[in-house]
């Protein structure tokens, strides 16, 4: 006899150590060529969570959206891989454990890099369980046997070789550019991790000999190198490739006045400085001009001897101090104080980003993107979310050059070394020089060798992840059967956020087919993100974040997930809140108590005086109601699917049919294969609740649910 409510911290612990034990989130053996045929595998590669933190809504909403797929496509009967990993996830870590540090009075200079890197390891040696254990909680019906590490050897290994393939290719290369440097972090980033905020601020008008120009970085003066003009602005050619002389804070000074384009004539007065060595579009005009470029601000965010009294100031210091002594000087024409510009800062830490002259390397990314966009074209990928494939089209077209290079810790180092007889920094080796005399190799090519101290962009490595995995995962020859590569790439789906589409899908497709020659994964399923049931951004500020841990202790598992999938659409956000998730235990008490009342029932005598039996039409419409659920899935509609199984188990099932039951319209015996039928189409969803039923049901063919064939 069933219990009379459903408890879910009863059940799904117990029934997910089943659900292991039983081997059912393993793929089936590679079946002959003829069944291979009909039943193709199906793979997904789960997108790896940092490896010590704790799960938050987004990750619930990945694992749940996955979890539906792999577990409908399992019931299809096909050979189902989802193999899970987590990631080192680079400055993330490094910056989190800093805080940790920062806490105890203490910062990463106070180690050398051996013992910092194994500080690190050991703190995420004593977390890594924690988010495969959530996910677990979660239902997430992953391989955990395949589970990946982004820093285990053998994926190591294979990310070392590609870079040295790369290399070889003659797609990477070392080059002085300005970039985008974090000085809270203490490390550079591409162009995509930069966030751009639109602030007020002021725009200075300086006197520069016969000229007032406009600045908002008057800070950044002691590094100009020429005073720049629009070449068809009649009221300054005259003074195009000649050299005017100017007071300023430091003495009198001569400069270049230059003609380029990209000087815009209507801002300001038309006339602006040339400072190479922290504005992009100066350095640009700098190359063109054979500028110098003159570093004044240093990697620690603060000014340097070139600057001589500011020297040591922190840039918005010495901004205030340079403009009280501007206007002293007279050197200062007036001041727009409600100036709107976009600043750039850092994605993790929220500081200013400061344009740095550092050599880097960097991978010239218009030979990996024609790839991706013919691949687009030929539609040997399609991309599931509201537009984002003309979104990724644009990334494509529009991208530069990729940075690398990370001047943290926390990583996998890059494999360059250089001989000792540079005489670089202890420490820096490659950091700031311009010399090409380096080698590309895994290992040193002898004791007069000094590595590279940098280390790779997280996104480097996490862009091999879908091959680097199968390759490591089940070599051929290795456990006996045939190599999970071969079985399983190009993987059937990647399903992720879409705000990190240019992070990571679209360099995966960049590294993929350069790497195999094939689209690493078929389709692409963009979730939205995640906000409070009034439509806002979740933010620890706010006091509106959401702890999926609490959640399913209060809810249970299955709540959270309806909830989370209920009605969403690829590529746009959705709301979830505390009503929505209550809600949602509503449906799996439902489940429980339709289901106890037809166990209990199922020997009652259907047939009343006068009535006729309707099983036909009951069966009929069921064969519509799977059919209508099998499709939606089948096209990559979650979130349309569950909205169905749910109003038709709740009203159709339940409010119509088991109350024609009660009434002898329907027999007993047809409902309980009803109840069967549902249990199948409600498991991808709600997998603890559906397969706790199941368990309790007389005289089922098949053990466990997730082991159970889908309906046809």
């Amino acid at each position: 006899m069933m219990d009379k409510q459903y408890k879910s911290n009863e059940y799904e612990g117990k029934i997910y150590q089943e659900w292991e034990m039983s081997g059912a989130f393993k793929p089936r053996p590679a079946a002959a060529k003829a069944s291979a045929r009909r039943s193709r595998p199906y793979c997904i590669i789960m997108p790896p969570p940092n490896a010590n933190d704790p799960l938050h809504l987004g990750h619930a909403m990945f694992v749940t959206v996955e979890d539906i797929f792999i577990r409908y496509q399992r019931m299809l009967g096909k050979s189902v891989l989802w193999l899970p990993g987590t990631d080192h996830a680079g400055i993330e870590t490094q910056y989190v454990f800093e805080k940790k540090l920062k806490k105890e009075g203490k910062s990463r200079f106070d180690f050398d890099r051996k013992t910092f890197y194994q500080m690190i390891w050991d703190y995420v040696q004593k977390n890594k369980t924690t988010a495969v254990e959530q996910m677990k909680k979660l239902g997430a019906s992953a391989d955990w046997s395949k589970l990946k590490f982004t820093l285990d050897k053998d994926i190591v290994d294979q990310v070392l070789d590609t870079f040295i393939k790369l290399y070889k290719d003659g797609l990477i290369y070392r080059g002085l550019k300005l970039v985008n440097y974090c000085t809270g972090c203490g490390t550079a980033f591409s162009n995509l991790e930069v966030r751009h905020k639109e602030k007020k601020g002021c725009l200075y008008y300086l006197k520069y000999g016969p000229f007032t120009l406009a600045t908002v970085r008057p800070e950044t003066k002691f590094g100009d190198t020429a005073v720049a003009v629009h070449p068809k602005d009649k009221r300054y050619q005259q003074y195009i490739g000649k050299e005017i002389e100017a007071e300023g804070l430091l003495g009198r000074f001569k400069i270049k006045v230059i003609g380029d384009e990209y000087v815009d004539l209507k801002f300001g007065t038309g006339v602006v400085k040339v400072t190479p060595a922290h504005d992009q579009n100066d350095f640009e005009a700098g190359k063109r001009h054979n500028l110098e470029i003159k570093q004044v601000i240093g990697f620690d965010g603060r000014l340097n001897e070139k600057t001589g009294p500011y020297q040591g100031l922190k840039v918005l210091q010495a901004r205030e101090k340079v403009v009280e002594d501007l206007k002293k000087k007279g050197l200062m024409e007036k001041i727009d104080e409600n100036y709107l510009h976009s600043v750039g800062v850092c994605y993790r830490c929220g500081t200013t980003i400061e344009p740095l002259p550092l050599s880097q390397f960097f991978i010239k990314v218009k030979p990996l993107t024609e790839k991706v966009l013919l691949a687009l074209k030929e539609k040997k990928v399609k991309i599931y979310g509201s537009g984002h494939d003309k979104i990724l089209r644009h990334w494509l077209k529009n991208l530069y050059d990729w940075n690398i290079s990370r001047q943290i810790v926390w990583g996998i180092r890059i494999p360059v070394w250089y001989p000792t007889s540079l005489n670089l920094p202890a420490g820096k080796a490659g950091l700031r020089g311009a010399s090409s005399d380096f080698v590309v190799a895994k290992k040193s090519p002898g004791k007069d060798y000094v590595q590279e101290t940098d280390t790779f962009d997280t996104w480097f490595s996490s862009a091999q992840w879908p091959f680097v995995t199968l390759r490591a995962s089940g070599r051929a020859g290795r456990t006996g059967r045939s190599g999970d590569f071969e079985r399983f790439y190009p993987t059937s789906l990647m399903e992720t956020g879409y705000d990190i589409l240019p992070f990571w899908v679209m360099r995966m497709l960049m590294m993929g087919l350069y790497l195999t020659g094939k689209v690493p994964f078929e389709k692409v399923y963009l979730h939205g993100l995640v906000r409070d049931e009034k439509g806002q951004k979740m933010s620890k500020s706010k006091g509106n974040v959401m702890n999926p841990v609490e959640v399913i202790e209060k809810y249970g598992a299955d709540a959270l997930r309806m909830a989370l999938v209920m009605s969403t659409t690829a590529g746009q956000d959705s709301a979830v809140g505390e009503g929505k998730i209550r809600g949602m235990r509503n449906l799996t008490n439902k489940i429980w108590n339709a289901a106890r009342y037809i166990i209990s029932n199922k020997d009652t005598p259907s047939l009343r005086k006068g009535v006729s039996l309707d099983n036909a039409s009951f069966y009929k419409e069921l064969r519509q109601i799977t059919k209508a659920i099998t499709k939606q899935l089948d096209d990559l509609k979650p979130g349309l699917a569950a909205e169905t199984v749910y109003s038709k188990f709740w009203h159709w099932f339940c409010d119509q049919k088991i109350e024609e039951a009660k009434e002898g319209k329907i027999s007993q015996k047809t409902l309980l294969e009803g109840l069967k039928v549902f249990l199948k189409l409600l498991h991808p969803f709600v997998p603890f609740v559906t397969e706790a039923v199941w368990q309790q049901l007389p005289e089922t063919k098949e053990k466990l649910l997730i082991q159970s064939q889908w309906p046809k």
